[in-house]
């Protein structure tokens, strides 16, 4: 049951918050595996990159209050729990050690590669049910797929 009441009718509800739900959960992981990578990057491209991952990092948080947030306005409770994250993420494990910087830009043009696919897809599924999600999807979609292009110029 929820306290918060949605405007939406209950099917529209579910896809929306779906929706929400697992943009939360690929921007989660996003900055947790950008993050990781940030801390173990080495190479003479090291500075950077490093910086890049930060801005990802910067990225996905940003965008993961306001998916969170929006979610919470409908009535749907966000889950940004680890264990909920690591169940619901599609991004291949980060590996452990020191990670050489063309390695660093290879995980980090997958890891957008996969969240931007996922975002594409809710985009088409908010569309009708709830306009107002679809452009904070849009939105954070655009700012990705920017990573996703400078991460694409950096790889060999």
């Amino acid at each position: 049951m929820s306290v918060v009441k949605s405007t939406l009718p209950e099917a529209d509800l579910k896809v929306v918050g779906e929706a929400l739900q697992g943009a939360l959960v690929d921007l989660v992981d996003l900055s947790l595996v950008a993050k990781q990578v940030h801390w173990n990057v080495i190479g003479p491209r090291f500075r950077s990159v490093h910086l890049q991952l930060d801005e990802v990092v910067g990225t996905a948080r940003l965008h993961s209050d306001s998916v969170a947030e929006r979610a919470s306005a409908l009535g749907v409770n966000p889950d940004g729990r680890s264990a909920s994250v690591a169940r619901a993420t599609a991004i291949r494990e980060v590996p452990s050690g020191w990670i050489k910087d063309v390695d660093a830009v290879r995980i980090l043009v997958d890891a957008l590669g996969v969240v931007v696919g996922r975002m594409r897809e809710r985009i088409q599924a908010t569309a009708d049910p709830d306009p107002v999600s679809q452009d904070i999807i849009i939105g954070l979609t655009a700012d990705l797929e920017k990573h996703a292009w400078m991460f694409q110029a950096e790889s060999e």
